[in-house]
């Protein structure tokens, strides 16, 4: 598969895209654990059906410690044992930020207040960032048909 948009050639998403990385960096500096942000990350793109995000949050995940079980599970992670609270209260919220045009509501007072019973005001801050970014990348990817199988963990750190 071949993409349709090389976001690295191209002058008109050079001049936007340059400004994803360092973002994406900063994000990573955040106070929320970064095993939150890549189970948050794998989620998201997962709903979006973002290949080369799947295949790049699933490596550098494994390459930092996280296990292959629950990174098989994140795709059903209320059905499974192996998330703890914090973690499954991120991945609601991932989900409702990530599906808002399936529902009137947007993320409900429930979903927040949950998220809220254990993160700060620094740490949600960042969660919603990290929602919101995924998805744009997600987007980007997605409608520009990105390959994936080719990442290398950390290749863009």
């Amino acid at each position: 598969m071949e993409a349709r948009v090389n976001y690295f050639t191209s002058p008109t998403a050079g001049k936007a895209v340059k400004h994803l990385m360092p973002a994406g960096r900063a994000l990573k500096e955040a106070p929320l654990p970064a095993a939150t942000q890549e189970l948050v990350a794998l989620r998201v793109s997962q709903i979006n059906g973002c290949a080369v995000c799947i295949d790049m949050h699933a490596k550098d995940a494994a390459a930092a410690g996280e296990t292959s079980v629950r990174l098989n599970l994140v795709a059903a992670w209320r059905e499974a044992t192996v998330f703890t609270e914090a973690e499954r209260a991120a991945l609601e919220l991932a989900e409702a930020g990530t599906r808002v045009a399936d529902g009137a509501g947007g993320v409900s007072d429930e979903v927040w207040a949950s998220a809220a019973k254990h993160y700060d005001e620094e740490q949600l801050t960042a969660l919603v960032v990290l929602v919101s970014f995924m998805n744009m990348v997600n987007r980007l990817n997605v409608i520009s048909r990105q390959p994936a199988g080719d990442y290398e963990p950390g290749q863009f750190h």
